[in-house]
């Protein structure tokens, strides 16, 4: 699905949060490899599932075909600096909820992207009947917990040991859900 692009001015930054389009595909590849090289919040080491051009070509696709899918980007000085998924599911179940995924470039965490790709996909997910928007998130990325509280989402539960950093310790995800009525 696709939304109206919207424009952001937050201390001095100038960005734009729109839907994703086929001609990102090439930008996307190389930023989501960067970005998982840059933190240990994400479930990727660099170069791990790696998505091509391609692949994410089929990814804007789909996400724009389908009306219970969202890809959104950020975009600095026509630069795609973050992005954000919200993923359907097929089953008849689970139509009523979204997975939601965020990242965004070391270098321009601090200017409200990811909140505003956060409130954007709420908006979106909303204003389309969508009941539940659920996420996971590392146990020590205390910020990201912070800012999906402020939005609305609870703790609905613990995955214990679930991932092993690089200091060779384990670590728990924090699942988090938000329920529109």
């Amino acid at each position: 699905m696709k939304i109206n692009q919207q424009e952001f001015d937050v201390q001095g930054m100038r960005y734009t949060v729109r839907s994703a389009m086929i001609q990102d595909a090439k930008n996307l590849s190389e930023i989501r490899l960067l970005i998982d090289g840059e933190t240990e919040n994400l479930d990727r080491e660099k170069g791990e599932a790696f998505i091509s051009t391609s692949g994410f070509k089929q990814l804007i696709e789909t996400d724009t075909e389908n009306n219970r899918n969202l890809f959104l980007v950020a975009v600095v000085h026509d630069k795609i600096v973050g992005f954000s998924r919200c993923e359907g599911h097929v089953l008849s179940r689970f139509s009523h909820k979204v997975e939601f995924g965020v990242c965004v470039l070391k270098d321009f965490w601090g200017y409200g992207i990811g909140t505003n790709l956060l409130k954007e996909s709420i908006s979106w997910a909303d204003s389309n009947g969508i009941k539940k928007m659920a996420l996971q998130v590392l146990e020590t990325n205390d910020r990201a917990v912070e800012l999906y509280r402020k939005h609305g989402f609870e703790i609905e539960g613990l995955l214990k040991n679930d991932k092993i950093l690089s200091d060779g310790k384990y670590y728990n995800t924090i699942i988090m859900g938000r329920f529109h009525k």
